[in-house]
């Protein structure tokens, strides 16, 4: 059994500058599961999310792996699967599932890591109230005896401002954004004193349907055509304000016989059973959204986008294909 149990996890509170402010350190931030993670007495390992599920049995290589970490080793990280160059969420996703052979199984076509940010137990020392930079470097000389290659990960930490600057070129890799942490403050569970800077791009598509009404809709499913032509969902706005509805909705038209969604259901979010009560219309205005890098292998927005304009200068045809 452990004798130490994992604390809430820190939390991050959202900026809008990537400048890293004085005092602070910067690391990517990983598009995968927040989890913490303990070897407790015996070597009983603790896979837990954000929320509190225990993820263990769906990661046995990461359970493993942390084994070697040696006795009452707690870390705070992200858990991540690449595929084909790039983080895959949908992967991370699916692996939940797994138990025994299958969760075997899937460890060997979608290995996963855990990318460690944070100490906070190691042995009989509590590090919690130590301030960050003096937790950062401890939890580097833990993995400076890890093997390079392995399920284990020591997530990248800077000061130097253009050193941050230059990981928000990886959101083609799909890392999201920067967080920044404090050096001086102690770990603080379930507070929001860590920041996070999210990339957000600016672009097109096309409204295929809406949820509200016609009239006034309360947000819109977006599409973008493929190279043969063919609308494909790629995800769907936050509720509009009152303003761009009416002026979007005085542009919409339902539906006529055709439409390629038809018959089509949508769910209510990323991982959710319900959907939604949509009214399908016809694909011809276009729509400037700001949205973040988070796709699914489909090219998919896995978060809801911000509607910005309207874009009357263009047709479908016009954009890119996706």
């Amino acid at each position: 059994m452990t004798s130490w149990a994992l604390p809430e996890p820190m939390l991050t509170e959202p900026v809008s500058s990537p400048d890293l402010p004085a005092g602070w350190a910067a690391e990517p931030k990983w598009d995968g599961y927040r989890a913490g993670l303990l070897v407790g007495r015996g070597g009983q390992v603790v896979l837990r999310s954000r929320r509190g599920a225990q993820m263990a049995a769906a990661f046995p290589e990461v359970v493993r792996a942390a084994r070697e970490l040696g006795e009452q080793v707690a870390l705070d990280g992200e858990l991540v699967v690449w595929e084909g160059g790039r983080l895959a969420f949908e992967r991370l996703q699916r692996r939940l599932a797994s138990r025994g052979a299958r969760a075997e199984q899937a460890a060997r076509e979608w290995p996963a890591h855990f990318v460690a940010f944070d100490l906070l137990h190691d042995g009989e020392q509590d590090l919690i109230g130590w301030p960050y930079e003096r937790r950062r470097t401890a939890l580097e000389g833990l993995f400076a005896d890890l093997p390079a290659a392995g399920p284990l990960a020591l997530c990248p930490s800077t000061t130097d401002p253009e050193q941050a600057r230059e990981w928000l070129g990886w959101t083609a890799a799909g890392l999201e954004g920067l967080c920044f942490k404090r050096l001086g403050e102690r770990y603080l569970p379930g507070r929001r004193a860590w920041r996070k800077y999210k990339v957000r791009v600016t672009t097109e598509a096309v409204v295929g349907a809406v949820t509200g009404s016609i009239a006034s809709p309360a947000t819109l499913l977006l599409g973008r055509q493929d190279r043969e032509g063919l609308l494909r969902y790629v995800g769907r706005t936050t509720t509009l304000n009152s303003v761009l509805a009416h002026d979007i909705g005085e542009r919409l038209t339902p539906a006529r016989a055709g439409h390629p969604w038809a018959g089509w259901t949508f769910s209510a979010g990323w991982g959710s059973r319900d959907t939604l009560d949509v009214h399908l219309v016809e694909p011809d205005l276009v729509l400037e959204v700001v949205a973040d890098t988070a796709r699914d292998h489909a090219g998919r927005w896995r978060h809801p986008v911000r509607a910005h304009r309207t874009r009357t200068d263009l047709t479908p045809d016009d954009l890119p294909p996706r």
